[in-house]
C-alpha cells in the first residue's frame, strides 16, 4: 500500500529500515517462543482423554479422580472433579491412610482470595506448607459437572516429608472444606468431612492384544439386588454354564458396574465351583447369611477378581483360562463387597463381571497357583507387634519336580492376607541368588484386593524358588494369632496366574509341627506359666497359653527362621507329588536383591514456598 510521496510533502513519520527489522525479529521470536512454549505445555499437560484410570474418592461420588502415568516422566498426572466446591479440599497420599504424617495437595479459601499448596502435616495433623513444592498445579477449570483441578507429582521427589510413589497399594485421602480459613496451619483436620481411598496409582502399561472375530461375552451378574443400609456387606449369587457348555478361553474380563453405585461397589470375584460335586444349590443373598447353603464353600477357584479404580483384565495373547468342557464344573459363585458407610437405603444393584471368551483355544491353558504359607496354627503372630514377619517356600525340590523344562512364564498376581496383613512380596531365586521381585505391596490392605497384571513377565524355571513374605500387625490384639481360614486367623498367600498350566497347583510350606512342639517345652523350662504340650490339647490352644514376653517373642521368630519345613507340592487334587516333603531345609540365599534407590527429579532451584493464588470466586458454583 506504498505511495509514491510528492516533492514538498511532509517526511513519513516511520521507523527507518534498520529499526523496523529489528522490531520484526523481535516480534518474529515471541511468536517463536509462544509457539515453544504452546508446544511444550501440550506435551506436559494431557489432555481430558488422557486419563485413562478413574475411580471415585468419596462415597457420595463429589470428589472423583482421574489420573495416568508416564514412566518416562515417573511421573502422574492427576485430574480431580469437585462436583460440589465448597471453600476448598485436600488431596494426598499416606502410609495406610492416616491423615497425621501424610503428604498433602490442599485448595482453600478464606472468603475473599483462594490458594493451592504442597503442604504435609505432623504426627499431631498440623499441617504446614513444605519448603519444596512437589504439587505442580497444571490447570483449574469449570464445566457443567464441576472444578477440574489438574496437577502433577513426581513418582520420587527425595523430600523427606513426600510420599514415596511406588507399586502396590497407595492410600489416598481427602478433605472437604465447608468454612473459610484464614490459613493453610487454620484447618483442623479432625473437624472437616473426610476419607481414604485405595488404589493402585502405577499401573502396567499393557498392550492391548488382538482379540478374536469369535468373541463372545458372558454376564456374571447379581440381579436386582437391594443394596443393604450398613456399611459393609458380601453379598453371594450363584449362576450356572448352560448344560453341555464345551471348552472356551477366557481372554478378558471387565466390571459391569450400575450407574449411580461406582462408589458402593468396592470389588468383585468370580469362583468356578469344585468338579466333584454335580450340582449346587442356586443362592442369591448375604454371604454370611445362616441361609447360604455350606456346598457354597466349595466353591473357591478365582475366575475373575476386580477392584475399584481396576481396569479391564487382558491375558496374554498366547494364553487363556479354561472353562467349561468336561472335568470342569458348571456353576459359578460371584461374590461382591458393597462399602455402604454412609448407609444409604433401599439402593438396588445388578453390578458384577462380564466375561469375554472364544472357542478357538489359544495355544495354552493358564493356570493358577497357590505359594506362601500352608493354612495351618502352626505359623504364629505373637500379640502387640506392629511389623512380624512369616516366609512361605515354593522349593527348587518343588519346582524341579513340578516344571517342565521350558519352564512357566508368570503375568498376573493376586497377594492376599486377612486383617492383620500389612506387607506383602513375592520374590524368585534361583542358585541361591535372588533374581527378581514377582510382586510386591509394601503397603498392602486386606480390603483391596485385585488381580494385577505384571509389568513384565517372569519367568520361572525347574529348580527355581518362590519366597513369599509376610508382614504383620497386631499391635491391637491380645492374644496369639494363629494361621487358619477364619476371617481373625491368618493368611499369606500369592495366588499367580502363569501359563502353560502345570498339576502344581499350590506350593506352599509351614515350619515343621516337631519343631514347634520344641518350642514349646522350651517355654516351659524358662517361664512360670506352662503351656500345655499334651497330644489333647491343639495347636491354638497352646499359643493361647503362651506368656508373650520378649524371650518367648524372640525364640518363636528365630524358630521360623531356621526350623525345617513341611512342604506341600500339590497337584490339583490335593495329592502331594511323590517325594519326601517333610523336615526339608530352609533354602539357603547368598545373594539378596539391592533395595531400589529412588530417582530423585532434577533440582529446580530455590522456589519460595508459598501457595498459588487462584480466582476461586469465578471457579466456584454460585
Amino acid at each position: 500500500l506504498a505511495s509514491m510521496q510528492t516533492s514538498g510533502s511532509k517526511p513519513c513519520p516511520c521507523p527507518s529500515f534498520r529499526l523496523r527489522e529489528v522490531a520484526s525479529m523481535y516480534f518474529t521470536m515471541i511468536a517463536v517462543f509462544l509457539v515453544i512454549l504452546v508446544v511444550a505445555l501440550q506435551g506436559s499437560v494431557p489432555r481430558e482423554s488422557d486419563f485413562p484410570y478413574k475411580v471415585p474418592l468419596d462415597p457420595q461420588g463429589l470428589l472423583e479422580l482421574s489420573w495416568n502415568v508416564s514412566y518416562p516422566e515417573q511421573a502422574v498426572h492427576f485430574q480431580l472433579l469437585v462436583r460440589d466446591l465448597r471453600f476448598g479440599l485436600l488431596f494426598g497420599m499416606s502410609d495406610r491412610g492416616e491423615f497425621e504424617n501424610a503428604d498433602l495437595a490442599v485448595l482453600w479459601s478464606d472468603g475473599h482470595n483462594s490458594y493451592f499448596g504442597d503442604a504435609w502435616s505432623d504426627a499431631t495433623g498440623q499441617l504446614h506448607m513444605d519448603p519444596q513444592q512437589d504439587y505442580q498445579l497444571l490447570g483449574a477449570r469449570r464445566a457443567p459437572e464441576g472444578l477440574y483441578l489438574l496437577f502433577r507429582r513426581a513418582f520420587s521427589t527425595c523430600d523427606p516429608k513426600d510420599y514415596l510413589i511406588e507399586d502396590g497399594t497407595v492410600h489416598l485421602i481427602y478433605g472437604i472444606l465447608e468454612k473459610p480459613v484464614h490459613s493453610l496451619q487454620a484447618i483442623n483436620i479432625s473437624a472437616i468431612h473426610r476419607g481414604l481411598q485405595r488404589v493402585q496409582l502405577l499401573k502396567p502399561n499393557i498392550t492391548v492384544p488382538d482379540l478374536p472375530s469369535d468373541l463372545k461375552t458372558m454376564e456374571i451378574t447379581a440381579p436386582n439386588v437391594v443394596i443393604p443400609n450398613q456399611e459393609t456387606t458380601y453379598w453371594c449369587y450363584m449362576a450356572e454354564l448352560p448344560n453341555g457348555f464345551p471348552k472356551h478361553h477366557i481372554i478378558m474380563y471387565e466390571p459391569v458396574i450400575t450407574a449411580g453405585n461406582e462408589a458402593l461397589v468396592h470389588h468383585m470375584e468370580v469362583f468356578q465351583c469344585a468338579a466333584e460335586f454335580d450340582s449346587f444349590p442356586h443362592y442369591n443373598g448375604p454371604c454370611d447369611s445362616k441361609m447360604k447353603p455350606d456346598r457354597l464353600n466349595y466353591c473357591r477357584h478365582v475366575l475373575a477378581a476386580w477392584a475399584m479404580g481396576a481396569q479391564a483384565f487382558y491375558y496374554p495373547e498366547e494364553a487363556g483360562l479354561a472353562f467349561g468342557g468336561p472335568g470342569s464344573s458348571r456353576y459359578l459363585r460371584l461374590e461382591i463387597h458393597y462399602h455402604n458407610p454412609l448407609v444409604f437405603k433401599g439402593r438396588r444393584d445388578s453390578s458384577g463381571i462380564r466375561l469375554y471368551y472364544t472357542a478357538t483355544l489359544r495355544r495354552y491353558d493358564a493356570g493358577i497357583m497357590e505359594l506362601g504359607l500352608v493354612y495351618t496354627p502352626v505359623m504364629a503372630i505373637p500379640p502387640g507387634e506392629d511389623a512380624f514377619i512369616l516366609t512361605g517356600y515354593c522349593t527348587d525340590k518343588c519346582t524341579q519336580l513340578a516344571l517342565p523344562a521350558a519352564g512357566i512364564r508368570i503375568f498376573a498376581s493376586q497377594l492376599h492376607t486377612h486383617l492383620a496383613g500389612r506387607k506383602v512380596v513375592t520374590v524368585l531365586s534361583r542358585d541361591g541368588r535372588e533374581r527378581q521381585v514377582v510382586n510386591a505391596d509394601g503397603h498392602y490392605s486386606p480390603h483391596f484386593q485385585e488381580i494385577r497384571m505384571l509389568k513384565e513377565v517372569v519367568a520361572v524355571f525347574p529348580g527355581d524358588e518362590l519366597i513369599t513374605t509376610c508382614t504383620y500387625n497386631t499391635v491391637d490384639r491380645s492374644q496369639a494369632t494363629v494361621g487358619g481360614f477364619g476371617i481373625l486367623e491368618e493368611m499369606c498367600v500369592n495366588y499367580v496366574h502363569y501359563y502353560p498350566q502345570t498339576q502344581l497347583e499350590l506350593c506352599k510350606s509351614a515350619v515343621d509341627p516337631g519343631y514347634l512342639h520344641r518350642y514349646f517345652n522350651l517355654v516351659n523350662r524358662f517361664n512360670d506359666e506352662e503351656v500345655c504340650t499334651c497330644p489333647q490339647v491343639s495347636v491354638p490352644q497352646q499359643f493361647l497359653s503362651v506368656p508373650w514376653n520378649t524371650f518367648n517373642r524372640d525364640v518363636l521368630k528365630s524358630l521360623y527362621g531356621f526350623a525345617p519345613i513341611s512342604m506341600h507340592c500339590n497337584k490339583s487334587s490335593a495329592v502331594r507329588f511323590p517325594g519326601e516333603w517333610e523336615k526339608q531345609p530352609l533354602p539357603t540365599i547368598t545373594e539378596r536383591l539391592r533395595e531400589p534407590v529412588p530417582r530423585c527429579p532434577p533440582a529446580p532451584g530455590p522456589r519460595p514456598a508459598t501457595p498459588i493464588p487462584l480466582n476461586l470466586d469465578e471457579l466456584r458454583r454460585h
